[in-house]
């Protein structure tokens, strides 16, 4: 009974951790394929500047989405996004997909999907502000907000709206 008690516990732990509240926005977009709306990005950061990913942490990315997508889309764009962004998808993206595919969920219009980069270089993982899971590998932070962060995005315009680039 008191494995039972101390996994429960566990468990709670993880679905009560709330996202940070000590975060101020720095700037946020509309992200479009073709004529569909996709998703609305909101950037955070402890001071509501972006300098890099040490000197801003924690970093928040907040996706408010606005159509349905599966889970294996969501992971397929997003290895997609790492060939477009390495010019190849190497054995570590293949092994990071693996980890989403353990943490992630379909989402629906309306639902929230936000990445928290901690000052430990651990990412955490929100759905509807609901923590789903976190990915260690002290790598992962950088290689996946470059997706949206890095100067060769296939989305620089929602690029500069993000980080308030005139």
């Amino acid at each position: 009974m008191r494995k039972i008690a101390m996994l429960v516990a566990f468990f709670c732990s993880f679905s009560s951790e709330a996202m940070p509240d000590n975060v101020k926005l720095v700037g946020q977009g509309q992200f479009s394929y073709l004529f569909w709306d996709l998703y609305q990005a909101e950037l955070y950061t402890s001071d509501g500047l972006w300098s890099n990913y040490q000197q801003s942490s924690p970093v928040l990315l907040k996706l408010t989405y606005q159509r349905d997508i599966s889970k294996d889309d969501f992971i397929e764009a997003t290895v997609d996004q790492w060939k477009h962004l390495q010019g190849k998808v190497s054995a570590q993206h293949k092994e990071w997909a693996k980890q989403l595919e353990q943490l992630w969920t379909d989402v629906k219009k309306g639902d929230q999907l936000s990445c928290v980069l901690t000052v430990d270089g651990t990412v955490q993982f929100y759905f509807n502000d609901r923590l789903l899971g976190d990915v260690t590998d002290k790598a992962f932070g950088p290689a996946f907000l470059d997706i949206w962060l890095s100067e060769k995005t296939s989305a620089p315009k929602l690029r500069k709206k993000l980080l308030k680039i005139p």
